[in-house]
């Protein structure tokens, strides 16, 4: 069993960061990637930008260039930096724990909210 706990999210004007972090605990083995998803109002939850255990990174066309993915492996912990926040980045934020082994292991966080107002 894997627990992801986000924290970092918050009230934000346009063209601001913020930066998320989310901290795994319990028995990581077989969880081979670590991501960020986030999911606004009415719409379906949308995956943001994922690191691996080699620390190879992907992120979604929407957010690459203004969004950082990162691990603190010492810690357990990922980062989502986001930078130049839009209106449209408000949304709750999730953390996703993956693995692929004999069964399929897929483990989320609680959210953290963003929003972007002015």
């Amino acid at each position: 069993q894997v627990h992801l706990v986000e924290s970092g999210g918050g009230l934000v004007q346009p063209g601001g960061s913020l930066r998320l972090s989310c901290a795994a605990s319990g028995d990581m083995t077989g969880i081979n990637a670590l991501s960020w998803y986030r999911q606004a109002p009415g719409k379906r939850r949308e995956l943001l930008a994922a690191i691996t255990t080699s620390g190879t990174t992907n992120y979604a066309d929407s957010v690459r260039g203004r969004f950082t993915i990162s691990r603190d492996n010492a810690k357990n912990t990922i980062y989502l930096q986001m930078n130049n926040l839009q209106l449209d980045d408000t949304a709750v934020y999730y953390c996703n724990a993956w693995g692929m082994g004999f069964n399929e292991l897929n483990y989320w966080g609680q959210g953290t909210q963003v929003t972007v107002s002015s």
